[in-house]
């Protein structure tokens, strides 16, 4: 031990009189209103200041006398000093701020590996966590409950092996792209019991086989890791024999509690184990069949109906929706690709999940799926999605996607990403620009709607006056009833915003009050918006305007020196 010191309804826009603008945009009048600047830069909170200056000070004061006389002379159990008063929470912000900032050297890291970490994550310093520091951590940290090793490839089998048997207490591991192989998750299946979650992704020396170990041990000839709830495995690389397939379909059924298995082949398991085809993968010796763990679920042929207790899915191709909902009734998560075939969007049992809260749906497709066609689906899971987004749909309905939205009122968070439709007529008729948004497209709102992102894709097409019309006005609506909105993204749209937030800026209420993230890139946005923005009653932190052709160099650097001037806490990118 050492001691340290379709026509759009006249309803939706309303028109006043345009004025004269040049032959630009007409521009509506604004009300006087008075504003104040985002958020102005706060004075850091006095435990951020005295971790700055230990960060600051770490190499001169702190680690240089370790470093001189005690480094590679002697291996501690334990070092005394400073920083065993700091609270674990704050050991590991100092860990995370040196490496982000590049003090974090091997000595300082020997300082701060402490037996009161509960929580620790060397993947911000994955060149520094050789075979010493692993050791180190299971020597000083028993009591650490999640250790995030992502990305530290220096670490070998036999120092992996040691941490999963000496820290019996992890609750979280992440081990994803590391040396992780059969003797490791060997090591975890059989010692870390209290695990309930758990990432080898992207691990090249994890085999179908080597899963296997997370759900059983030969050796004890039991069923382990009885907590696991997140298996992430991602990137595995897939077997020619089916052997990932069974694998997977071993670990649905040997952990009983598993709520998420992160893998694009679990469909194809969740497929053999709903179509009992426990015959035809054969079994790992050593592990017990597919047949003997059913049964033990109580589930035979003919018999009681086999069921999963995830709560997630993805990766789900639509013609297997119908055996997904069978196998997995309790699902509350889903990510489904539909393909070009007309019909409702995901099909009647979609629509039977009674716990789904958060979808996604993506076109797989050439031509892609009409928004219209979501319709249903939202109106009938509407007031219980949380989460929803939607990519590669045709927008050929510009009411489409007010009508979406309405539907879901309890939306927190909002993506798609649209096409316009390929059968359109670009010489049609031009609707007037109105002055002013009418905002009552959609009177209820979304209350709870903290992030929205559109993303308007004109590269099989060109999106029609019309549907500007309508987008905008959905944008002017939306922005001006979703008080909570945090972050807002509007990308490559080609229609000018500068009314809409002119609309939704002189709105009473102060819209956008809690608005941090905003991101305009590639759209149509003049530095009239910005200076709007500069002016509002907002917290907003960010402002991405890359790309946008009407913001200028010297635009940018007007509005840096606003920022600079008012000492604002606003990052502007402009490229």
């Amino acid at each position: 031990m050492i001691n340290t010191s379709p026509q759009l309804p006249s309803t939706v826009f309303s028109r006043p009189h345009p004025r004269c603008c040049h032959g630009r945009l007409p521009v509506p009048e604004l009300p006087a209103r008075s504003c104040q600047m985002p958020r102005r830069k706060e004075v850091p909170a006095l435990s951020s200041l005295c971790l700055q200056s230990l960060a600051q000070h770490m190499q001169s004061i702190w680690v240089k006398d370790y470093s001189e006389n005690y480094l590679d002379e002697y291996q501690f159990r334990f070092v005394m000093g400073p920083f065993n008063d700091l609270a674990g929470s704050l050991v590991q912000d100092l860990i995370r701020l040196l490496a982000e900032s590049r003090r974090l050297t091997r000595a300082a890291l020997h300082l701060l590996l402490l037996p009161h970490l509960r929580e620790l994550s060397l993947q911000p310093c994955p060149s520094l966590t050789s075979n010493a520091i692993g050791q180190l951590v299971t020597l000083r940290c028993k009591n650490l409950s999640s250790l995030d090793l992502h990305g530290c490839s220096r670490l070998s089998v036999d120092v992996l092996v040691d941490l999963a048997e000496g820290l019996p207490q992890l609750s979280r591991l992440g081990l994803a792209e590391t040396q992780a192989n059969v003797q490791v998750l060997s090591a975890v299946g059989s010692c870390c019991q209290r695990l309930q979650e758990l990432d080898v992704s992207h691990c090249k020396k994890v085999s179908p086989r080597a899963l296997r170990y997370l759900g059983y041990d030969p050796l004890a000839q039991s069923l382990c890791c009885p907590m696991l709830r997140i298996l992430l495995a991602r990137g595995l690389e897939p077997s020619g024999d089916g052997g990932m397939v069974a694998a997977l379909a071993f670990l649905l059924l040997a952990l009983p509690r598993l709520e998420f298995l992160a893998h694009s082949a679990v469909p194809d398991a969740l497929h053999l184990l709903h179509g009992w085809q426990l015959h035809s993968t054969g079994d790992a010796e050593g592990f017990p069949s597919l047949e003997e763990l059913t049964q033990g679920r109580g589930a035979a042929p003919g018999g009681p109906q086999l069921t999963l207790p995830l709560r997630r899915v993805e990766e789900v191709e639509e013609p297997a929706l119908a055996t997904i909902h069978a196998i997995c009734p309790q699902v509350e998560e889903a990510g489904v690709w539909l393909g070009d075939n007309p019909g409702p969007a995901g099909g009647w049992e979609l629509l039977c999940w009674g716990h789904l809260a958060r979808l996604t749906l993506g076109c797989a497709g050439r031509e892609g799926r009409v928004l219209a066609e979501v319709l249903p689906l939202a109106q009938s899971l509407g007031p219980r999605l949380q989460t929803l987004a939607l990519h590669g749909f045709c927008c050929r309905d510009e009411l489409s996607l007010a009508a979406l939205l309405a539907s879901c009122p309890n939306l927190q968070a909002f993506s798609t990403e649209l096409h316009p439709p390929t059968d359109t007529d670009p010489d049609g008729e031009i609707p007037d620009e109105p002055s002013r948004w009418d905002t009552n497209l959609l009177p209820r709102g979304l209350p709870q709607l903290q992030s929205f992102s559109l993303t308007l894709v004109s590269t099989t097409g060109t999106f029609l006056a019309r549907h500007g019309l309508a987008l905008r006005a959905t944008l002017a609506s939306l922005l001006c009833h979703a008080p909570r909105l945090r972050t807002l993204r509007l990308l490559s749209v080609p229609f000018p915003l500068d009314s809409v937030f002119e609309t939704v800026l002189a709105a009473p209420g102060s819209p956008l009050l809690e608005l941090q993230e905003l991101s305009l890139a590639e759209s149509w946005v003049s530095s009239r918006t910005v200076w709007l923005l500069l002016a509002s009653d907002s917290c907003l932190r960010r402002l991405d305007l890359s790309h946008c052709r009407d913001i200028h160099r010297r635009d940018y650097d007007s509005f840096l020196q606003a920022v600079r001037k008012q000492r604002l806490d606003l990052d502007i990118t402009w490229e």
